[in-house]
């Protein structure tokens, strides 16, 4: 357990230890989501990446691509239809 001041402006210094396990340096943005009172802090660039991979999700295989070789096919395919 880690244990951070609020200043005045409602500013806080996040532990090393956590910037580390959260993947964040200077200038990195962080999100903070409530879950059943809980309140969460996360990486948002991480956040954006987990939600755009289950957006993604299953969508491979609807194309029925395969590997990678398939994936370079296809985007040759659509630039030559450009």
């Amino acid at each position: 357990m880690e244990l951070a001041k609020i200043t005045s402006k409602g500013q806080i210094t996040i532990p090393i230890d956590i910037r580390r396990k959260l993947g964040v340096k200077e200038g990195d943005k962080i999100l903070f989501m409530e879950d059943r009172g809980r309140i969460f802090v996360m990486n948002s660039s991480m956040e954006a990446l987990r939600k755009a991979q289950e957006a993604f999700s299953g969508e491979a295989e609807r194309l029925g691509l395969k590997n990678e070789q398939d994936v370079a096919d296809m985007i040759s395919e659509l630039r030559r239809d450009r």
